[in-house]
């Protein structure tokens, strides 16, 4: 059965499909050291299934019984209003964080709309653009709450609803189990790496630096008035921007990739696989290991491990001496670390038996690791290429067994 949402069926105010609406906006919460998680906007985001603890903050017990209007609960939606209005997560169970201003949480009511289909339809290209339209704000955009009468969602039969929202539900939460997998290596690995490095450091290993560890290069940018230096299929170009957006460990391209001449006309240089790339500036401390030779701009000072150190070592004592580098970096606009700063940030040269001991730990995680990333990107990609295709009926969804 092919079923266009759009045009075959009526549409609702979103506010005549909801039971409640937790919004707390308007007021500033008091914070703490630990307890409750504050989570802010920048935790919200299209690309993951729940909210990400990214620079949150904390409360404690009596705030978050006193000083709320109410609280979201398991299945709720956040809707992101002010910065990027649209932004959608799923609160997940248990919840342990609370909202505050600048977001509201949307509870379906269930009677009227499936919860998973409504946040897949929020998702989707046609609501984002109706949220987008409806913006108010030249600086910074902002969805006031009496526009959510304006924003209209589809009402398909029940089975409909299910069969999408469910679908593309199990496809993000695979993706959020696979992160789960990858946290998890990361934080044996990390351990491993402070008991051997930080714990049990060796006090006569030899004072050295970063320069004796591997090449430190920097990169550059091709001039973006000459489209010829720019190709769709050429050399991989990495930015800071790429890797705020994709969080992996791994990458092989970012959105530009230059072309030869491009190349032959800047200063960025080629690097081979197992480089750590290190963003140098805005912000410091982007860390990402490249999978295939690729390039940088000149937002980066990445190191090409020497051969008797690896790149597991590498990428662990970047993340080690990020406070230090951080400190190093100078600016009045922005912090920025040097490539003279970057080869002379001071550590140790431990045994390279202890090294490649602590290598070999790596190997199988990386390897489990990228194969992760690699079937997460994979699953993403299926689950935003069929929500539209479902939606506008080009996939009969009567096909679906879910």
């Amino acid at each position: 059965m092919k079923f266009n949402i759009w045009e075959d069926c009526p549409k609702v105010p979103i506010t005549e499909l909801l039971s409640f609406i937790v919004d707390n906006r308007g007021k500033t919460v008091p914070t703490a050291n630990d307890g409750w998680k504050l989570i802010a906007t920048n935790c919200v985001t299209n690309n993951t299934l729940f909210p990400v603890y990214e620079k949150v903050r904390y409360l404690t017990q009596e705030t978050y019984e006193t000083w709320f209007r109410a609280h979201p609960m398991p299945g709720d939606i956040l809707f992101v209003n002010k910065g990027t209005p649209g932004r959608v997560c799923m609160v997940p169970d248990p919840v342990d964080f609370c909202i505050a201003q600048d977001m509201i949480a949307l509870r379906a009511d269930d009677k009227k709309i499936y919860n998973k289909y409504l946040f897949a339809v929020l998702r989707s290209r046609e609501i984002q653009q109706q949220i987008y339209n409806t913006n108010v704000g030249d600086v910074i955009p902002h969805f006031k709450k009496q526009f959510m009468d304006q924003l209209l969602i589809p009402v398909p039969d029940r089975k409909i609803q299910e069969k999408i929202g469910n679908l593309y539900y199990q496809l993000s939460y695979k993706v959020e189990l696979n992160k789960k997998i990858n946290e998890n290596l990361e934080r044996q690995a990390q351990a491993y790496f402070e008991e051997l490095f930080v714990v049990n450091a060796d006090p006569n290993w030899p004072e050295c630096t970063l320069s004796d560890i591997g090449s430190i290069v920097a990169g550059g940018t091709p001039s973006k008035s000459k489209s010829e230096y720019y190709a769709d299929q050429g050399i991989a170009w990495i930015t800071p921007k790429d890797l705020s957006v994709d969080k992996s460990k791994f990458i092989s391209h970012g959105e530009n990739d230059i072309s030869e001449l491009g190349f032959s006309k800047s200063s960025t240089k080629k690097m081979p696989a197992g480089t750590v790339l290190f963003s140098s500036r805005a912000p410091i401390g982007y860390i990402a290991i490249a999978q295939n030779e690729l390039t940088t701009n000149q937002g980066f000072k990445s190191v090409i491990p020497n051969e008797n150190i690896g790149t597991s070592y590498v990428y662990f004592l970047l993340k080690n001496l990020l406070p230090t580098i951080e400190g190093m970096a100078s600016g009045s606009t922005f912090k920025e670390i040097s490539g003279a700063g970057m080869k002379s940030v001071p550590t140790v040269m431990p045994d390279v038996n202890i090294i490649q001991l602590f290598n070999n730990f790596c190997e199988p995680i990386f390897k489990e690791q990228e194969i992760l990333e690699a079937e997460n990107r994979r699953l993403s990609a299926l689950r935003d290429s069929l929500l539209p295709k479902l939606m506008s009926g080009e996939i009969d969804i009567s096909s679906l067994d879910i």
